[in-house]
């Protein structure tokens, strides 16, 4: 079976999302070098680089968005107020746990 240039091509919307899970994974792997990295420049240049990288994914992000590719909902007041408490407590164990000490 012969494949053609439409057989192989990505449209539109996968090739943006395509783009758009490289530079997620490029941002983890920048940050576990950031992290890892041992002098003040290297960190700096991994520095750098992640949040070039950041911009180009809040870049492709919105093209997709505009494009109705990638609809982020809004999140419902009882989802932010069930975090907040998830928050909260977690803070107030870990200052609990800070005075056993």
């Amino acid at each position: 079976m012969k494949l053609t240039k439409s057989d192989i091509t990505l449209c539109e919307k996968d090739a943006l999302q395509d783009m758009l899970d490289s530079e997620k994974s490029l941002i983890t792997l920048y940050a576990t070098a950031l992290y890892e990295g041992s002098s003040k420049n290297v960190r700096r240049n991994f520095a750098d680089n992640m949040m070039g990288v950041a911009e180009n994914q809040y870049t492709i992000f919105r093209q997709m968005a505009s494009r109705g590719y990638y609809e982020a909902a809004p999140a419902k007041k009882d989802m932010i107020d069930q975090a907040n408490d998830t928050f909260k407590k977690q803070q107030k164990t870990l200052k609990c746990a800070g005075k056993e000490n």
